[in-house]
C-alpha cells in the first residue's frame, strides 16, 4: 500500500510538473512580439552562441532568443540576415558630465559630451563615465545626464571632490576623501556609481591609493589613468603593489615615454610584468581618447599575444574627430590587428559587464533589458589612424545597422526596421 501511495504521489507532481512546463510554453507561444530580428548572426559570449538565431523581445525585455521564431505574434519583424546581432555594447570609459561652465575642463564643462548623441549610432547602449564627476558634483552629474539620457550611464566616481574641474585641481590632496567617496557610492547611489576614478596627477602613489583606500570601503573596482609624472612613476609597482586583482589600468597603448611608462620597451617588446600583471587580474583597458592609443605600442603587443581585458574609447569632445571616432571604430582597430570578431564582442559586452560588477548587463539572456546592437561587418580597404597620425590598414571594419534600448529602436542607419514609404501610401488609401 505504501509504494502504491508513493507511486500515485510520484504521478500527481510529475502531471502537475508536465502541466506546468505545457502552460509555460503556450505563455510564451502566445505571447506578442513587439520586435523579432530574424536571422541574423547571434554572438552572445555570456550565454556561448555564436551562430544564426532569431531574437524576440517583448516589453523591453528579451523573450526568446532560438532558431527559427514563429513570426506570426510579432507586431515588427526586421530582416538580419547577414548582419550580426549582439548584446548591447558598454562603453567602459567616457566623459559625459556635459554643461556649460566655460571654465571648467570635463566636470560640467564643453569637453564632455551629450551621450545619446554620440553612443547609439555606434552600437552603444550603456556607458561609464570615467571620474568627470567627484562627490561634492555627482548629484549635479546625476540630475542633468543620467537621469535624462537614453543611453543608460553608469560612472566611476573620481577620488577628487570635485572631479576633473582642471588639472590643477585634480592636484588638490585635501580634496581625496576616501570616506565621502565611498559613502556616496555605497549608501547613495550603488549600482550606478560602479567604481573610482585616480587620473592626471602629477605626484607619487597618493592619489592612487586614496582611491584603493575607497575602492575597499566601497567593494567597487579603481580605474587608473596613470599619466603626467615627470620622471614616469614605475608601473610595474603601480600593478603589483598598489592596485588589486580586478583593478583597471586604462589607456593601455599610450604612448608618452617622458610621462608615462608604456607597457612596450623602446625594442617593441611586451615588459615579461604586463603579462604576469594581467594573470594576476590587473585589467587592461583600451581608452583611446584623444592621445592615448598608438600604433607602435598596440600592434607589437598584439604580435606579442597581449590583448586587452576591455575595448573602450574616452569619449569626449577632443578624441570624438580624431583618431578615435566612435566604438564602432575601435572595436574594428582589434579585428585590423588580428582579433576575431567574437572575442571583439566579448571585451565590448561581457568582460567590461563583469568589471563592473553589472552581470545583468553585456548579454541576451531571457528577461534580460533588451539592449541589442545590429552590426554590418563591412569588407573592403580601411585605414585605422592612431591619436599620432599613423596609420593601419585592414579588410573588416564594423558599422552599427540598428540599435535598441530597453526594447525601443534608437538608431537605424538604413531603415531596416521601417516600411518602404509607398507600402505606408496605399495604407493610407
Amino acid at each position: 500500500m505504501l509504494h502504491q501511495k508513493t507511486l500515485y504521489q510520484f504521478a500527481k507532481k510529475a502531471v502537475h510538473v508536465i502541466g506546468l512546463i505545457f502552460f509555460c510554453a503556450n505563455i510564451l507561444h502566445a505571447q506578442q512580439i513587439d520586435i523579432l530580428l530574424k536571422g541574423g548572426h547571434v554572438i552572445d559570449p555570456k550565454n556561448k552562441i555564436d551562430e544564426q538565431m532569431d531574437v524576440a523581445i517583448a516589453n523591453g525585455k528579451i523573450l526568446q532568443v532560438a532558431k527559427d521564431i514563429a513570426a506570426k505574434n510579432a507586431k515588427q519583424l526586421i530582416d538580419v540576415h547577414g548582419l550580426y546581432v549582439t548584446p548591447g555594447i558598454i562603453d567602459m570609459h567616457v566623459h559625459v558630465f556635459n554643461g556649460t561652465d566655460v571654465d571648467a575642463y570635463i566636470a560640467n564643462g564643453l569637453t564632455s559630451l551629450p551621450p545619446d548623441g554620440f553612443t547609439f549610432r555606434a552600437g552603444v547602449t550603456t556607458v561609464v563615465d570615467a571620474g568627470s564627476s567627484g562627490w561634492r558634483n555627482f548629484r549635479q552629474f546625476k540630475k542633468q545626464t543620467i537621469d535624462k539620457a537614453q543611453t543608460r550611464v553608469l560612472a566611476f566616481l573620481n577620488i577628487v571632490g570635485n572631479g576633473m574641474v582642471g588639472r590643477f585641481e585634480e592636484q588638490d590632496t585635501t580634496d581625496m576623501n576616501p570616506q565621502q567617496t565611498a559613502y556616496m557610492i555605497k549608501k547613495l547611489f550603488p549600482g550606478i556609481i560602479v567604481g573610482i576614478k585616480a587620473a592626471h596627477y602629477w605626484g607619487d602613489f597618493m592619489q592612487v591609493d586614496r582611491a584603493v583606500a575607497a575602492g575597499k570601503l566601497a567593494d567597487v573596482p579603481v580605474m587608473v589613468d596613470f599619466g603626467e609624472h615627470q620622471p614616469p612613476n614605475s608601473i610595474e609597482a603601480l600593478f603589483m603593489q598598489h592596485l588589486r586583482p580586478g583593478d583597471i589600468f586604462t589607456h593601455a597603448f599610450s604612448y608618452g615615454p617622458t610621462v608615462r611608462e608604456t607597457i612596450v620597451d623602446s625594442n617593441s617588446k611586451v615588459k615579461p610584468f604586463v603579462f604576469a600583471a594581467q594573470k594576476r587580474g590587473i585589467v587592461f583597458d583600451v581608452g583611446h581618447g584623444g592621445g592615448a592609443f598608438s600604433w607602435r605600442q598596440a600592434a607589437p603587443a598584439a604580435q606579442q599575444g597581449f590583448w586587452p581585458n576591455t575595448i573602450s574609447t574616452d569619449l569626449h569632445a577632443e578624441s570624438m574627430n580624431g583618431g578615435m571616432k566612435d566604438m564602432s571604430n575601435v572595436m574594428s582597430k582589434f579585428l585590423a590587428l588580428g582579433m576575431s570578431l567574437q572575442e571583439v564582442i566579448l571585451r565590448s559586452t561581457w568582460n567590461p559587464a563583469n568589471v563592473i560588477k553589472r552581470p545583468d548587463l553585456g548579454n541576451l539572456s531571457i528577461g534580460a533589458d533588451a539592449d541589442v546592437a545590429v552590426f554590418n561587418l563591412r569588407k573592403g580597404d580601411f585605414g585605422f589612424p592612431d591619436v599620432r597620425k599613423t596609420k593601419l590598414k585592414g579588410t573588416q571594419k564594423l558599422e552599427a545597422e540598428l540599435t535598441i534600448r530597453a526594447g525601443k529602436i534608437v538608431w537605424d542607419l538604413n531603415g531596416i526596421s521601417a516600411p518602404a514609404w509607398e507600402e505606408e501610401l496605399q495604407k493610407s488609401k
